[in-house]
């Protein structure tokens, strides 16, 4: 079978084509397990070499999600399954409106689409996101059964996105999941326009000895995941049966809600006698209004009966980044 993961070139989306061909196999359109002979990741820049873990299997193609025509040739063959990750992201989507409805929301619809013309009922596994929660009769703890009233425009395209993910299913289109995730941390690199970037930087600028700034307070709360349980997340998500999940295709996956505080210090206790850069804040008014229309709890319980992971504790998570992205 082949798998078509978008927004492949990312972080998550790499991470995931490493598992995925080291699995080796997934449930294929016919409901058994099919080997996976490709793994294609699409994104709108591709690396120019192979990244490291990845084998033959896996193949690039760079190209716009907002192109339809792009898209449709992605889908290529009855036995496929999708992740569908590509999106903008929340700081990125409250500077350009445009850009979000182009990549967010026609760019869903192309995929949802391309699945639906191959006629096998594939699965898809849409990444949406904690941010389709806001508003001030938010509960302070969010999970499966909240009302969505989003306060941004990222969150509003996966609200959408997670309601077509339903009605595409329903009408038996695809047999569609949504993974509604937390803030995934602890993303190596540059920070990117996510407003939850700094949840990641508060930990990858101190570790690589560089002065980090922090837009929010140390009192902020947020629910937050590790990267390596996200992916078996989504790789369990799709591995279960459509009975178990109903007409509400939309998962919460699990989460540690904590503070910067709380964050700040599982780093001093991991870090042992590593030299750490600096850490203050300096609050920017935008990212706190972001910030703040977030939830600060969630429950997941349907999740959890899924059989999806939980990250054990903070500290667990920071040992992880710094045996997979620090040298030793």
């Amino acid at each position: 079978m082949k798998v078509v993961i978008t927004g492949g070139a990312g972080f998550i989306g790499l991470q995931l084509a490493r598992r995925l061909t080291a699995l080796g196999t997934l449930t294929g359109p016919s409901g058994r397990p099919e080997k996976i002979d490709e793994v294609l990741l699409f994104d709108v820049v591709t690396p120019e070499n192979r990244p490291q873990g990845l084998d033959q299997r896996a193949k690039f193609v760079s190209g716009e999600i907002a192109d339809k025509a792009t898209v449709k040739r992605l889908f290529d063959r009855p036995d496929l399954s999708v992740f569908h990750l590509a999106s903008v992201v929340s700081g990125g989507g409250e500077q350009d409106f445009d850009l979000a409805m182009r990549v967010n929301l026609d760019g869903n619809l192309h995929v949802l689409e391309s699945a639906r013309a191959l006629g096998s009922r594939p699965r898809v596994v849409f990444a949406s996101s904690i941010a389709v929660f806001g508003g001030k009769a938010m509960p302070k703890h969010v999970g499966d059964t909240t009302k969505q009233t989003p306060q941004t425009t990222y969150g509003m395209t996966k609200a959408i996105g997670e309601l077509l993910v339903n009605d595409y299913t329903r009408k038996s289109f695809i047999d569609g999941r949504s993974a509604r995730l937390p803030t995934v941390i602890i993303r190596p690199g540059k920070p990117n326009k996510a407003a939850s970037s700094f949840a990641s930087g508060v930990f990858r600028e101190p570790l690589n000895g560089i002065e980090c700034v922090l837009p929010v307070g140390t009192e902020a709360v947020m629910p937050l995941a590790g990267y390596r349980t996200i992916v078996e997340c989504l790789v369990k998500l799709h591995e279960a049966p459509g009975d178990k999940l109903g007409e509400d295709r939309a998962v919460s996956l699990p989460s540690l809600d904590v503070t910067v505080a709380d964050m700040i210090a599982a780093l001093k206790r991991v870090a042992g006698n590593r030299k750490l850069g600096d850490i203050r804040v300096e609050k920017d008014p935008v990212i706190e209004r972001i910030v703040a229309t977030w939830p600060v709890g969630t429950t997941f319980e349907r999740a959890l009966a899924l059989g999806l992971p939980k990250d054990p504790d903070l500290d667990s998570i920071v040992k992880a980044y710094i045996e997979d992205f620090l040298p030793r």
